[in-house]
């Protein structure tokens, strides 16, 4: 669909939470996304996920019933990778889970006997994390120069099927604060993260809806540099989010009430069927 035309809108979807919770599809997540896409909108899909790879990710919608690729995915890993291939030449103190190390495929990764990292990257570990690894990321960041702590993301907790979880944000903030530095941040809520999104898109921001669960990281950080931001209230959504003093465009009950708000709002007069 072309941009120039006055009623083209994109898509921008959150992942968990929003299409899928645990290893199951939200209830209408598949038939959602299919009837944009019969309808020629552009969209794409923006996570803050570092827990796994992109093909993990394709891979997981694909089994819920929601085809993609690899290039429909924007994950702050892979734009953390394209950053420190650009700036950094001395290994990395990384600090993810073993399946998304593949992100990072090409880059020196620094280990025991590395003296001297060229940046310390944070995602999130889950379970993985306690005090020595956490000691060991901080460390590194006190070494002189300090170098660079780069945040896959900076989200405050996620909803896991056993209740709400820390995510990457918290650990983060710890380190900022220990070692005095702070992050470059490549996932929500970062402006940098949502113009990247925007750049793939190639869609005005007024243009586009951030349909996410998290009011701060999907919803305040989309609309405050132009987008539409639209709340489902699945996921990590609760009711008190509502009284923050952000006003989401819309709140929908789940994604599977997007297609009827969407046509209302952006009537499509050529249906691909």
């Amino acid at each position: 669909m072309n941009p120039s035309t006055p009623t083209a809108h994109a898509a921008l979807f959150d992942l968990d939470g929003v299409l899928y919770q645990g290893e199951h599809a939200v209830p209408g997540a598949p038939e959602a996304v299919a009837w944009l896409r019969t309808r020629g909108v552009p969209l794409l899909f923006i996570t803050n996920t570092s827990s796994r790879p992109r093909q993990a990710l394709v891979d997981k919608l694909e089994h819920i019933g929601i085809p993609a690729a690899v290039t429909d995915i924007l994950s702050p890993p892979a734009a953390a990778t394209a950053w420190l291939q650009q700036h950094v030449t001395e290994p990395i103190g990384l600090f993810v889970t073993p399946a998304t190390i593949a992100e990072f495929a090409g880059l020196s990764i620094a280990d025991e006997a590395t003296r001297r990292v060229g940046a310390v990257v944070i995602g999130d570990l889950g379970d993985g994390w306690d005090f020595r690894r956490l000691n060991d990321a901080f460390r590194m960041l006190m070494q002189e120069p300090k170098p660079p702590l780069l945040a896959l993301g900076m989200t405050r907790y996620w909803q896991k099927a056993g209740g709400l979880q820390l995510d990457t944000g918290p650990f983060v903030a710890a380190l900022q604060y220990a070692a005095g530095v702070t992050a470059r941040v490549f996932g929500k809520p970062a402006a940098e993260f949502f113009q990247a999104a925007i750049h793939r898109l190639a869609f005005p921001a007024e243009r586009i809806c951030m349909i996410g669960d998290d009011i701060y990281s999907d919803i305040d950080a989309a609309q405050r540099i132009g987008l539409r931001g639209i709340l489902v209230k699945t996921g990590k959504f609760r009711a008190t989010d509502l009284d923050q003093g952000i006003l989401p465009n819309a709140v929908l009950d789940s994604i599977a009430d997007l297609p009827a708000w969407w046509q209302s709002h952006f009537p499509i007069p050529q249906i691909f069927e």
